[in-house]
């Protein structure tokens, strides 16, 4: 279900992730390498977002029935009504040509739970950018991975902060660093733990009423805020 795991000794696991990381800074675009740094350097945080979750009623819920984010399971989401959770994610998803099976499978975590987990974390990716509001351009997914650093403190995601405003213009950067980083930062920590959200057995809800009810502050147009 989540792809073969490879077990990965100590200096295996060091050589995967500076690999993967140097190839990541020299191509942003490879998924498949920034999904590799993120699990060879990311086994502490899974392993406390494992715990949050467990300790969380709808972050067990998600463990044990640990729902997929791949077409055959959210495809319910396109008949949702306009202006609910579903129907946002399924606009969102079919204007860009999007699809949800599209992610790498996860390969280098040690357990079937922090597999899922690990699995989880890259799959919700797409949910977070319908509720914080947020572009699938170099600023957006930047800006994203300072929640992600918040939410998860995955250091995969730090150095994506780092190695994408690296390739941004000067301008792109002034916009980022004025703007986008300083209400990334605010709305990453104002809101709920949103890896233990069952984001599935929401979609029939309104959109607004989600992002009060889990504290999401979605990201304000740059061109009318001072933030």
């Amino acid at each position: 279900m989540l792809g073969a795991r490879v077990q990965l000794k100590g200096w295996q696991q060091a050589a995967v992730a500076f690999g993967s990381a140097f190839g990541a800074l020299l191509d942003p675009r490879r998924a498949d390498l920034i999904a590799a740094l993120g699990e060879t350097t990311g086994k502490p945080a899974f392993e406390r977002v494992l715990q949050r979750m467990k300790n969380s009623a709808e972050g067990r819920e998600v463990l044990l029935e640990r729902p997929r984010v791949i077409s055959s399971q959210v495809s319910h989401a396109w008949d949702m009504p306009q202006n609910t959770f579903g129907a946002a994610y399924a606009q969102f998803m079919g204007s860009r040509n999007f699809s949800p099976d599209d992610r790498p499978p996860v390969r280098f975590m040690d357990t079937d739970e922090l597999a899922y987990v690990a699995t989880r974390a890259r799959e919700v990716h797409d949910f977070w950018h319908v509720l914080f509001g947020l572009p699938t351009n170099l600023i957006g997914e930047t800006a994203l991975k300072v929640i992600e650093f918040e939410q998860m403190f995955l250091p995969m995601c730090m150095l994506s902060v780092v190695g994408g405003s690296a390739r941004f213009s000067e301008k792109q950067r002034t916009l980022f660093f004025q703007h986008y980083f300083p209400w990334a930062t605010k709305a990453g920590l104002k809101c709920t733990d949103l890896m233990s959200v069952y984001y599935e057995k929401h979609f029939h809800e309104d959109l607004e009423e989600v992002r009060r009810n889990w504290g999401i502050l979605p990201c304000p147009n740059p061109q009318k805020s001072n933030v």
